[in-house]
């Protein structure tokens, strides 16, 4: 396993990440105890949930991804081997069964959901607490555009800030991250950490793939200058990466084949990139989901790769794909391909 510094922090990360927001949903306790213990064996060490785990959201099963990982901390004491990250949702129709549909990003819910999770987790502390997504109105999963809303009613992101400094002076979480995030989000976060003394985000989670690099075009330079670091969601693109899906196929059990909700990264145009990357990771004598995984590994701006699995098999290559290095002609087709098909899925 390779390992990187988070700037402004004492974590050294794996560069492979495990998520698990299939546990609970597609996978049982049992099977996400048994990823846990491969992934650990491996040298991953950071372990990536949310307060909302398993997706897709429903109330029957919300928070159960916390209470998998907790049962696993109890059974087997590796608490202390693991950096623990988890994430506070904010408002959102998907999410009006947690916290009765008022979750916002302020002192009470960030406070209760705090608790929440450090008791399903049974730990004292979370090593890296995350926004899940912005407060205010901004482009999500998939959205494109930025429309200035007519009446904003968002929580300052100062507030938010107060609060996780008083958890962090508490001791219940360590350090802290941005997800779904923007450029003008993340600089005014950094502004205010260095003119108000408040913590300062250390992290982004933003999807990252073959099919969705918008974080190159801002995100990326502000991880440069200011020390951020990415940590990367759905690197392969809900699957698509993989080639699984080409041609109309409906693997049994996949994720897109079980719900239609899962549709961000499909499109006339993603089609073909994804036709063209497979076929470059066939050319080359690869896997094409190791390759989608490798091209993320070698980014400068990524801390971690966070991949998800539903199956050990899957499992075992993704983490397999921190050992492979992309020959230089294969770097070169892949530039050719996203200049052809810039982005087709943000």
């Amino acid at each position: 396993m390779q390992y990187r510094e988070i700037p402004h922090s004492d974590l050294r990360v794996s560069l492979i990440g495990l998520g698990t927001m299939t546990w609970g949903e597609q996978n049982t306790e049992a099977e996400g105890h048994e990823q846990m213990d491969y992934a650990l064996e491996q040298g991953v060490n950071l372990f990536d949930v949310a307060e909302m785990y398993p997706v897709p959201p429903r109330a029957e099963t919300c928070h159960e991804t916390e209470r998998i990982i907790g049962t696993w901390f109890a059974s087997r004491g590796t608490r202390d081997q693991v950096i623990l990250a988890t994430k506070v949702v904010g408002p959102g129709p998907h999410v009006s069964h947690i916290r009765g549909g008022t979750a916002r990003l302020d002192r009470k819910n960030i406070e209760e959901a705090v608790e929440g999770s450090l008791r399903r987790l049974q730990t004292d502390r979370i090593d890296l607490y995350q926004l899940h997504w912005p407060d205010r109105p901004v482009p999500l999963f998939g959205g494109r555009d930025y429309s200035p809303p007519k009446n904003d009613d968002s929580v300052a992101l100062e507030e938010t800030l107060s609060v996780l400094a008083d958890l962090r002076e508490a001791g219940k979480i360590r350090h802290v991250g941005l997800s779904n995030e923007t450029p003008w989000g993340t600089m005014k976060c950094l502004h205010l950490a260095e003119t108000k003394a408040l913590p300062r985000m250390i992290t982004i989670q933003n999807s990252y793939n073959l099919l969705n690099r918008c974080f190159d075009g801002g995100l990326s330079e502000i991880c440069h200058y200011e020390g951020v670091r990415l940590l990367a969601y759905s690197p392969l693109a809900f699957g698509r990466l993989s080639g699984k899906y080409r041609n109309g196929a409906q693997p049994e059990g996949a994720r897109l084949t079980l719900w239609e909700r899962f549709a961000r990264y499909n499109g006339p145009n993603s089609d073909a990139a994804v036709e063209e990357y497979v076929r470059i990771a066939q050319e080359a004598g690869l896997d094409p989901a190791q390759m989608a995984l490798a091209w993320i590994n070698a980014r400068p701006h990524v801390a971690s790769n966070l991949i998800g699995a539903t199956t050990m098999e899957q499992l075992r290559a993704n983490i397999a794909s921190v050992d492979i290095e992309l020959p230089g002609e294969v770097r070169k087709a892949i530039e050719t391909v996203h200049h052809r098909y810039p982005n087709p899925c943000p």
